[in-house]
């Protein structure tokens, strides 16, 4: 019998957000934990056991399958055998958990070779943290390729000779742009497979493993998406964005293709729900066919992203089906500071119109189904955008606004990006 899970809503972080000038926050624990085996906590990424003060945001497992997030504060003290029992409890209460034993997933009889590819920009610790958890990854045949955007050093190169020599591959891309770097990783691969993930995550060590069971359950599947949590919850901003809504899609696994649509008026336009870049993969002949990622896109661009919703808006109306597989865990660093969450709330927002801009320029066959859906689509944005004013707290709705602002100001950010690419210019 599987286990049914419910939408990654269904625990946040500690409410504890007055406001910018409320009261110091209190920093919680992020923690990876299993029903199966008690009074064990891990840190993300799979280096442990610890033994966490409270409170804890713990990402609840069951047969190494995510269920969802739940706090805890535990009792007596909070000692770290009390925040396993509350935690525990709150799972069982909150997720329908399955009776008798869990279906482990079939193996993949062959499971093809990936490319995993990492773009880097002036953050060699983070890059070296990143690094040390794909290679506890258990995956038969992957190679680590690292591309650095644009750099201002030599730093991340001789991370890279000096602590990963022949384990991890090393190539640089002197144009600014996370579609540049991308398409710079494409070209270095090997792999039957392309998986990208960010610097500033840490990877399940059954990551690539999941990532291979989503290809396999159907030759079609031309995209595989997977779950993101948080890393980390040291900071005001940080807890800000995961209320806010984080990167996570859900534990349930879904496909969409436009072979079977689903009950969705604004489909395939709604590519923000896939997923994000910074855990997704492709069939490699399926991304090279399409020419990999359009390079107006991306941060580092004025386009400021929308490189990942691009493609995976080519992928399905190219034909493939997208595969969102929750057990294909990436743990993703939040940015620190409320300046940093600032622009990359903005940034959201942006990559999100230039995706949209992108997606008619490269798809132009498309403009009559997004015309007859735009009415219903800026309707739905405006109710989330009253409900996200209604209801959230007071850096919620200022992200809320800075998404909107950046949604307006992305097609305009998308063209500069496209101009600067046809001049060569430096400038924007």
């Amino acid at each position: 019998m599987s286990v049914t899970r419910r939408p990654a809503a269904a625990s946040r972080p500690p409410a504890r957000d007055p406001g910018p000038a409320g009261p110091a926050y209190a920093p919680v624990a992020v923690v990876d934990m299993d029903l199966t085996r008690p009074y064990e906590f891990r840190r993300p990424g799979g280096p442990g056991p610890v033994r966490p003060t409270a409170p804890v945001l713990a990402l609840v497992r069951l047969r190494g399958r995510p269920l969802g997030l739940v706090t805890a504060a535990g009792e007596g003290g909070g000692a770290p055998e009390d925040l396993w029992r509350s935690a525990a409890d709150t799972a069982r209460q909150r997720f329908l958990l399955p009776r008798g034993v869990n279906p482990t997933r079939a193996p993949v009889l062959a499971p093809p070779s990936m490319s995993v590819i990492i773009a880097t920009h002036n953050r060699p610790r983070m890059l070296r943290e990143c690094l040390n958890s794909l290679l506890r990854v258990d995956y038969p045949h992957f190679e680590v390729i690292v591309v650095d955007n644009a750099p201002a050093d030599d730093s991340a190169e001789r991370l890279v000779r000096d602590a990963y020599g022949g384990r991890v591959r090393y190539v640089r891309e002197p144009a600014a742009g996370l579609a540049h770097a991308h398409n710079r990783g494409l070209a270095a691969a090997r792999g039957e497979i392309a998986a990208f993930t960010d610097d500033d995550t840490l990877v399940d060590p059954g990551w690539l493993g999941a990532i291979a069971d989503g290809f396999g359950q159907d030759p079609g599947v031309g995209c595989v998406t997977g779950l993101i949590v948080p890393a980390e919850l040291e900071t005001a901003a940080q807890a800000a964005l995961e209320r806010h809504g984080g990167f996570a899609k859900g534990y349930t696994p879904r496909t969409w293709s436009l072979r079977h649509p689903p009950k969705d008026p604004l489909f395939p336009f709604t590519a923000g729900r896939f997923g994000s870049g910074t855990n997704m993969a492709f069939r490699m002949s399926a991304l090279r066919a399409l020419g990999g990622f359009d390079p107006a896109t991306g941060t580092g661009t004025p386009a400021r992203g929308g490189d990942d919703l691009l493609a995976f808006f080519r992928v399905l109306t190219a034909g493939h089906t997208l595969a969102y597989q929750p057990d294909a865990i990436v743990w993703h660093r939040h940015r620190r500071t409320q300046d940093a969450l600032d622009a990359q709330a903005f940034g959201y927002g942006a990559g999100l119109g230039a995706y949209l801009t992108g997606a008619l320029v490269n798809e132009p066959r498309m403009i009559p189904a997004l015309l007859r859906r735009l009415p219903r689509g800026v309707r739905y944005a405006l109710a989330q955008a009253h409900s996200t004013a209604e209801a959230d707290t007071t850096r919620s709705r200022r992200l809320a606004r800075l998404e909107l602002r950046g949604l307006l100001y992305g097609p305009v950010g998308y063209l500069r990006s496209r101009r600067r690419n046809h001049t060569g210019s430096a400038g924007a």
